[in-house]
């Protein structure tokens, strides 16, 4: 029987970490020497009692083969909201390493113009 999979959209971290745990048919225990936590710590993040350093955060990430962001976040609470410029970031990953870089420095300087406006407002 196939395992069924259930989206973690909307879900708070715990309920999230609880549920990938799940979906990758792994026990508390289990998921805890993974990651190199006791399972008293393991337990209280899924409760929501307490939350783990950014360091076991990473590794519960690699445990569960998920990213840190897909621990975290919503999929509505990264990136640009405006879905107009979410498609052409999007569009970004066909483009050539040459052309990617010429882009990030372009939105660098785009970028460094804009906080010398908000500086020179500010002062």
């Amino acid at each position: 029987m196939a395992a069924t999979v259930i989206a973690v959209e909307d879900m708070s971290f715990p309920q999230r970490l609880a549920t990938l745990r799940k979906q990758k048919g792994l026990t508390q225990q289990a998921l805890a020497e993974r990651v190199g936590v006791h399972v008293t710590g393991l337990r209280r993040y899924e409760a929501g009692t307490a939350q783990p350093t950014l360091d076991v955060l990473r590794r519960i990430a690699i445990s569960l083969s998920v990213s840190a962001d897909a621990l975290v976040f919503d999929d509505d609470e990264r990136g640009p909201k405006d879905d107009d410029l979410r498609l052409r970031l999007e569009a970004l990953e066909r483009l050539d390493d040459n052309d990617k870089a010429m882009v990030k420095a372009l939105l660098d300087a785009v970028l460094l113009r804009a906080d010398a406006r908000r500086w020179t407002r500010a002062s």
